[in-house]
Parts: structure tokens; C-alpha cells; sequence
């Protein structure tokens, strides 16, 4: 009923620039809190960054300073700008959504697929 798809993963050098997208769509009422998650094989997923519906942001302490989370609430849209980019920012990232579905009085949270991030050194 909801689909999220990454996109704007790929390979940087280190030192350089990436920015995600993650979209929602499907039957669709609200969205909360908006995340970006980030997993390397034989590791848990560790958080990124969220952002609420009200804009509100929180940090990786690995992160901070350097990435910055940011929503288009009309678009059903959520962006990680990526900066300073590091050899240990390598990883899978995934976004994740807060979603109220149409119809429904409760909102449950979806994930999307992956998009791969490698940053060289």
C-alpha cells in the first residue's frame, strides 16, 4: 500500500558530496517522522538522522556537522545531504516513514529498499 524508493546513492571520493531522495507513495493520509538509516554487512542498522512532521531534526553524533536531513512534505519527500563524505560513511542507506494510511487511525512505519553508498579513500 506504500512504497519508499531511495535513490542518489553511488561512489564518491572522499571529501565529496552525495545527496539521497527517498518518496513515498501510495494511499497516503500523513506522514511522521521521516528517517535515514544506514547498515554494513554483519552490522545493525544504526540511525542517520529523522526529522519530524514539525521539522525538528536529530543527529548521529558520526554525523553531525556534516549531514543535513530536510523534508518536502508536499512531495512525500525526505533528503540526506551528505558532505565531507568519509571511507566509514560506506554502507547501505535506507529511509524510513512514520505513515498513516488512508482510512486508518494509526500510522506504522515503512521501509525502503536500499540505496548504496561507497566512498573511497
Amino acid at each position: 500500500q506504500v512504497q519508499l524508493v531511495e535513490s542518489g546513492g553511488g561512489l564518491v571520493q572522499g571529501g565529496g558530496s552525495l545527496r539521497l531522495s527517498c518518496v513515498a507513495s501510495g494511499s497516503i493520509f500523513s506522514i511522521n517522522d521521516m528517517g535515514w538509516y544506514r547498515q554494513n554487512p554483519g552490522k545493525l542498522r544504526e540511525l542517520v538522522a529523522t526529522i519530524s512532521k514539525g521539522g525538528s531534526t536529530t543527529y548521529a553524533d558520526s554525523v553531525k556537522g556534516r549531514f543535513s536531513i530536510s523534508r518536502d512534505n508536499a512531495k512525500n519527500t525526505v533528503y540526506l545531504q551528505m558532505n565531507t563524505l568519509k571511507p566509514e560513511d560506506t554502507a547501505v542507506y535506507y529511509c524510513k516513514f512514520g505513515v498513516r494510511l488512508i482510512g486508518n487511525a494509526y500510522a506504522m512505519d515503512y521501509w525502503g529498499k536500499g540505496t548504496l553508498v561507497t566512498v573511497s579513500s
